[in-house]
């Protein structure tokens, strides 16, 4: 389907997504129903969380993750810069203000707790934080925070669907998945992550408050859904709130159900891989292997190395794409991005770095050693004649 030599993602299906999706065609029903409350059951259950609500996009359940905490004009979101823009884009959407902070270090680069509490001021309302990569924030001090300070605490998870934290200490939450550690988690189906389904997300939470608000708002605000009226167990609706068309499908949830009983392998095989990169990287002058003395589990979503400055980050590039191997950069600095040009000054240095020089390597459960350590020896031949 490319010409890549080595792509950066590939898919993980065989037989089974196909037999999945033609379960639901035989059906005869396609929008939500069955299907969509089983992968939800064991999506949940899978995590240890008390509700798991399978919707359109993980954007999506970004957006009701901060509907549901009342989050709204005036209100300032604490969130990582170095991320995908949908959650800034969704605390904009809201009326609230994201205000970013910085990562902890180049080799650690998830959100600090440090910055955080020099960020708040009394108009801050709740913290996103994101598990880069596959591997956990800084959780204890960050949950921490969050409760010392009253804030809503949003785990913007994609990267890390079947990671744990572990803290060195075992001080709670110790041993929780990602997505469970706080208010609300919020995960992505995209095609590229752990789990994928094309598009597509999930919203968890143990509160049944906020439980309640998002299967109202997750289809238009309505008592009853369609399956139910179609079931003969409702003849009506009422509309009690203003809702959204966030509903999942028939077909992903069939394709998400075989894709979750895949997702341990699929994490332990991408592990073996990161561990082979780190083996054949370390050691070569003025590159930065990202959570390489990392002690905590990690669903290991991307490979990332970063390079000693701007101008060998464009070497390693071009080489690579010479060589047919495809590269990506996760993420632009989002602070830099003209559409938040309006949101004032943010100081980060170790941000900005970041994202001016990592490179991400391909990754994916189906990549095979001699491919991998073709991509290591390339990256080694452009950094020799980079020097």
């Amino acid at each position: 389907m490319s010409d890549w030599r080595v792509p950066l993602s590939d898919l993980a299906y065989d037989h089974r997504e196909g037999e999945a999706a033609a379960r639901v065609i035989s059906s005869g029903w396609l929008s939500m129903g069955p299907e969509v409350a089983a992968f939800e059951a064991e999506f949940a259950e899978f995590l240890g969380v008390r509700h798991a609500f399978a919707v359109s996009s993980g954007t999506a359940a970004l957006h009701l993750a901060l509907l549901s905490t009342g989050i709204g004009p005036g209100d300032e979101v604490i969130q990582p810069a170095v991320n995908f823009a949908a959650a800034a884009n969704m605390t904009t959407l809201v009326g609230a203000r994201p205000v970013f902070a910085d990562i902890v270090s180049l080799a650690e680069p998830t959100i600090d707790p440090a910055h955080v509490e020099r960020l708040l001021t009394p108009r801050a309302r709740a913290l996103v934080v994101m598990h880069y990569g596959g591997h956990l924030c800084r959780m204890a001090e960050l949950a921490a925070l969050c409760a010392e300070r009253d804030l809503v605490l949003i785990e913007d998870a994609p990267h890390a669907l079947g990671a744990r934290y572990l803290d060195p200490s075992g001080r709670p939450p110790h041993g929780r998945h990602a997505g469970t550690l706080g208010d609300v988690g919020c995960f992505s189906f995209f095609s590229n992550k752990n789990l994928a389904t094309g598009e597509g997300g999930m919203i968890v939470t143990d509160r049944a408050d906020l439980a309640d608000r998002i299967r109202l708002l997750r289809s238009h605000g309505m008592t009853t859904l369609t399956w139910d009226r179609h079931q003969g167990r409702a003849h009506s609706y009422d509309v009690v709130a203003n809702g959204f068309n966030y509903r999942f499908d028939e077909m992903r949830a069939a394709i998400g159900r075989v894709q979750l009983e895949k997702l341990p392998t699929g994490n332990a095989r991408r592990e073996a891989l990161v561990h082979e990169y780190w083996r054949s990287l370390a050691g070569l002058p003025g590159l930065t292997l990202p959570f390489l003395d990392h002690q905590g589990e990690s669903a290991h979503h991307i490979m990332v190395a970063v390079a000693e400055s701007v101008a060998q980050r464009r070497t390693i590039v071009e080489h690579l794409d010479a060589c047919r191997i495809q590269t990506s950069l996760h993420y632009p600095c989002i602070a830099d991005f003209a559409g938040f040009a309006d949101q004032g000054e943010h100081h980060l240095p170790l941000s900005r770095e970041y994202a001016s020089r990592t490179i991400t390597l391909p990754l994916f459960p189906d990549l095979l050693e001699p491919a991998l350590h073709t991509v290591c020896k390339e990256v080694a031949d452009s950094l020799r004649r980079s020097n």
